[in-house]
């Protein structure tokens, strides 16, 4: 049996059953890694909530397991640039780690590093007019060109009009599938999915082989918005997918744009329905640009400090051997994005101040601290990314365990 290593191995045993992935989450969280939660005894699998074919999954390798399924999966993974990141590992996203129900691991073709770079996602209609697929080149085009990377979900449409436009930009972009990562949706794309990998990555929750089923696409949508710092909705009929992701996204606490088009335009009505319900109404990619700009920042500090608490030499886990540009979130998007807040000035002690342990909404915060939605929003994601407050549809409160970094006395640890 030709096998992979020990770690992947587990992972792949304890992700392919499927089922509940919060107690896999929670054993990996608390044992460190896969193979560390496969050497477990049984009765703390099921202490932790594991199910039965979960557990005999775990216990029996490949006999538990659909051979022809895992047999893919080994041979998909041997492949190189190709990436099984797993909720341990520290290249998962951190952006998407924070959202709802992350996934337990994803399947990357690409570099796992790119899935840390400040992104948008750009979504809408997969039969848009010629003017909403104008307006989703030119948004991606300008993104691009300013450094974030341009995410979205490789259907027709917006979609394939956004992917195009970063590539012809020279920048990155991300295709996040409903399919295996090796599974074009739809077929006429695999050329498209190619590009995309070789210059970006390609992203899948779903193993190698899994063809296209309806049900995929919404929980697709949760990934799609929980990569990126804000989404932007091109174009969208009232009932759709782009809206699902946008949902999501403000869900996750992130900033959610529309481009508004005529009353008379079908395919503008989602569209409209966002910007009633609080989406915010964007003409231009500058305004996307300087919204997320500090968001941008905070995740690029993120990353840094995570970089510089490495062993000189060592690998950022499946992302190891990047290049610069890949491996530093904003090395582009410098250009557009401001430094990230300082984890100490008067304005995260107002913010702190005013958070507490029960679930508090953006509209509260702003009263309580007399802040713009502007100014709070990078330090929210600067105190997540910190693992200080947590963010649940949309309303953020304090982590039980955290403290704020000003409050320890002088010489005290600031981990948490």
């Amino acid at each position: 049996m030709d096998t992979l290593d020990a770690d992947t191995e587990a992972l792949l045993a304890l992700l392919l059953p499927g089922g509940p992935a919060a107690p896999r989450r929670a054993l990996l969280d608390r044992h460190g890694g896969p193979a560390a939660v496969r050497a477990l005894p049984r009765a703390r699998w099921r202490e932790a909530g594991l199910e039965g074919h979960q557990i005999r999954a775990l216990e029996g390798g490949a006999t538990a397991l659909d051979a022809d399924l895992l047999a893919r999966c080994r041979a998909w993974l041997r492949v190189p640039g190709h990436h099984l990141v797993g909720w341990h590992d520290p290249d998962y996203p951190p952006l998407l780690r924070r959202a709802g129900a992350p996934p337990l691991a994803l399947f990357v073709d690409g570099d796992p590093a790119r899935l840390w770079h400040p992104g948008v996602a750009v979504v809408g209609s997969r039969g848009p007019t010629a003017g909403g697929r104008d307006n989703a080149r030119d948004f991606a085009l300008a993104l691009a060109r300013a450094g974030f990377a341009v995410t979205s979900g490789l259907a027709a449409g917006i979609d394939r009009a956004a992917h195009e436009a970063a590539l012809e930009a020279g920048g990155l972009t991300v295709a996040v599938l409903g399919t295996g990562p090796d599974v074009p949706y739809p077929q006429g794309h695999a050329g498209l999915m190619a590009r995309i990998a070789a210059a970006g990555a390609v992203v899948s929750e779903h193993p190698p082989g899994t063809g296209a089923r309806r049900e995929h696409f919404p929980s697709r949508n949760r990934i799609l918005a929980g990569l990126a710092l804000g989404t932007l909705v091109v174009e969208a009929a009232t009932r759709s997918g782009a809206l699902i992701t946008a949902r999501l996204a403000a869900e996750a606490g992130r900033e959610v744009f529309a481009v508004p088009g005529s009353i008379h335009n079908p395919m503008a009505r989602g569209c409209h329905r966002l910007l009633r319900d609080g989406a915010a109404l964007v003409e231009s990619a500058d305004e996307v640009i300087e919204a997320l700009g500090a968001w941008a920042g905070a995740l690029r500090g993120e990353l840094r400090r995570r970089l510089a608490a490495e062993p000189a030499g060592a690998g950022a886990g499946a992302g190891a051997g990047a290049g610069a540009d890949a491996a530093d979130p904003a090395a582009a998007a410098g250009k557009a994005a401001v430094p990230g807040p300082a984890p100490d000035g008067p304005d995260h002690h107002r913010l702190w101040s005013a958070l507490g342990h029960d679930p508090t909404t953006m509209d509260q915060l702003v009263e309580r601290t007399g802040l713009t939605t502007a100014a709070l929003s990078p330090i929210l994601l600067a105190m997540e990314l910190q693992g200080r407050v947590s963010v649940e549809h949309g309303r953020w409160c304090r982590r039980s365990s955290a403290s704020f970094l000003s409050d320890a006395p002088a010489g005290a640890s600031q981990g948490t």
